[in-house]
């Protein structure tokens, strides 16, 4: 699995034994996810595989990247349909093509300060995604794994002022629900023409 990452990476890793560590323990978190099931790979049935379950294993192969900016990365793979997020959990070429790609965009939008979940304690990451997660899911239970994703890219301030005032999370949900169901619509008309 290591070796299926980009060279670059692989020398750093080499050079960095702590690092390396972070890496191993990575790949044995997606190896052997918490529920002691088999890795998702693009033969599952897509049906049957939370968005949740797909996030962590995304999120833990995206942060042996080492980019500086997982989380915003895997809330942009995560705007997929499944089945593609899927297929990026089994082809390491291709997810590596797609972090390149996110990482370039977010290159290009200025973007330089690196995203939570790189620059702070991860149990805080955590906690506030899960806090996040449980408020999404009552006010939107079938997009709420999109939904958070999408608003975990915001920086952390903004994340904490919106988990603070109900109101500002209701209008941050649906801005993002209705930019998930625009990128639907436009994939679905691309599909189709």
């Amino acid at each position: 699995m290591l070796l299926e990452l980009p060279v670059s990476v692989v020398s750093q890793m080499l050079c960095d034994e702590a690092l390396l560590n972070k890496a191993l323990k990575r790949a044995l978190t997606v190896l052997t996810s918490s529920d002691n099931s088999e890795p998702v790979s693009h033969t599952d049935d897509a049906a049957s595989v939370s968005s949740d379950s797909l996030g962590e294993q995304l999120f833990d192969l995206i942060d042996l990247y080492n980019t500086g900016h997982t989380q915003k990365i895997t809330g942009m793979l995560l705007e997929q349909k499944k089945e593609a997020v899927l297929q990026l959990l089994s082809d390491h070429s291709l997810l590596e093509e797609q972090v390149k790609i996110a990482l370039k965009t977010l290159q290009e939008q200025g973007d330089e300060a690196t995203d939570v979940s790189d620059s702070s304690d991860r149990d805080e990451v955590e906690s506030i995604g899960e806090t996040l997660f449980s408020i999404v899911y009552q006010l939107d239970p079938t997009h709420c794994a999109d939904i958070t994703g999408m608003l975990l890219e915001m920086d952390s301030g903004t994340l904490k002022q919106i988990l603070s005032d109900r109101s500002m999370l209701e209008v941050a949900v649906q801005r993002a629900k209705s930019a998930l169901f625009h990128s639907v619509v436009l994939f679905e008309i691309h599909v189709s023409s």
